[in-house]
C-alpha cells in the first residue's frame, strides 16, 4: 500500500483488525524485516500497521535532509490518513530513535511504547564522525558500502555462520536501498538528542526487549532503558543477535505479544 505522506509517497503494509500496533524499522532495513511478527500479532487480535522510513525500501528517497523529527512527523502522518487515533507503536534501533521522538512530542498519540534492540543516549563525536564519514562514501561509492559495513553487526555469529540464506535476503534489501536515503538516515541518527533524560517521565505502558548476542546494541542498554522508564518490563531474546525478530522469531513475539496483552484496550 502506498500514501502520500509529507510530499513523499510512503509505502506500508496494514495488517488484521483490533488494537493497532506499529512496528518501525532499524537502519538500514525495511518494513520486510516484520514479515516474522505479522502472522502471531494479527492472530492475536491485533491490527499490525508496518511502513517503510522515508528513504527506505519502497518508499521515496528524496534528496535530505532527513531527521528524527521528520521520521516521527512522517509516521503521525501516516496514522491520521488510517484513521488511528492511537497506537502501541514498537521500534528497532532507528526506530526506537524515531519511538523516543514520538513518546516526547506526541505522545497522545501512543497507548504503549517498545524499544527494540535500541538506546536513550546520543552519538558520542566519534560515532558522530563515523556516521558521517559512512555518508560520504554511501553517496560516493553506493548502498553496498552501508551493506559490507553492517553485515557483520546486524547479525548473531551463529547466523552469520548458520544461516547464509537469512544473512543473504537482509544484505539484499540493503544494497537495494537508496544512498540517499541511507546517507540522510546516517545524518539524522548522527543529529538525534540525548533521550536519557526523558525517560524517567515517560507514563505509558513501556517495554525493552534486547538480544543475547546483540553487536550493535548490547542488552545492558535495554535494561538500562527499562531501568529508568517507571513499570517499564524488559524481555531478553536468546540466541540472537540486532536483528532478534528474524533471528528467534518465537522468542521475539512472545515477548512482544505478551506486553501487548498486557496493555487495556
Amino acid at each position: 500500500m502506498q500514501a502520500l505522506i509529507n510530499d513523499i509517497t510512503m509505502a506500508y503494509d496494514d495488517h488484521g483488525s483490533g488494537p493497532a500496533v506499529v512496528l518501525l524499522h532499524g537502519f538500514p532495513l525495511c518494513r520486510r524485516m516484520w514479515h516474522p511478527q505479522i502472522r502471531a500479532i494479527t492472530e492475536a487480535g491485533f491490527r499490525l500497521i508496518v511502513p517503510d522510513l522515508r528513504g527506505f525500501g519502497e518508499s521515496d528517497a528524496p534528496d535530505g535532509p532527513y531527521s528524527i523529527d521528520l521520521f516521527a512527523d512522517d509516521v503521525v502522518e501516516l496514522l491520521d490518513r488510517l484513521g488511528i487515533e492511537r497506537a502501541v507503536v514498537g521500534g528497532m534501533s532507528m526506530g526506537g530513535y524515531v519511538l523516543f521522538n514520538l513518546v516526547e512530542r506526541y505522545r497522545e498519540r501512543l497507548a504503549g511504547a517498545c524499544f527494540i534492540v535500541t538506546r536513550a543516549m546520543a552519538d558520542d563525536a566519534a560515532g558522530k564522525a563515523r556516521r558521517l564519514e559512512l555518508a560520504r562514501q554511501t553517496m560516493k561509492f553506493g548502498p553496498q558500502v552501508v551493506a559490507d559495513a553492517f553485515e557483520k553487526i546486524l547479525f548473531a555469529e551463529e547466523s552469520l555462520t548458520r544461516r547464509p540464506k537469512l544473512v543473504g535476503e537482509v544484505y539484499g534489501w540493503i544494497t537495494a536501498t537508496d544512498s540517499r536515503g541511507l546517507a540522510g538516515g546516517l545524518l539524522a541518527m548522527r543529529e538525534r538528542k540525548d533521550y536519557t533524560p526523558l525517560l524517567g517521565g515517560i507514563d505509558l505502558p513501556a517495554l525493552a526487549i534486547g538480544a543475547d548476542d546483540d553487536r550493535a546494541a548490547p542488552p545492558e542498554l535495554g535494561r538500562a532503558i527499562a531501568a529508568a522508564i517507571p513499570g517499564c518490563r524488559f524481555c531478553l531474546v536468546p540466541e540472537a543477535g540486532h536483528l532478534a525478530n528474524l533471528e528467534h522469531p518465537g522468542a521475539f513475539n512472545d515477548c512482544l505479544l505478551e506486553f501487548l496483552r498486557s496493555i487495556p484496550a
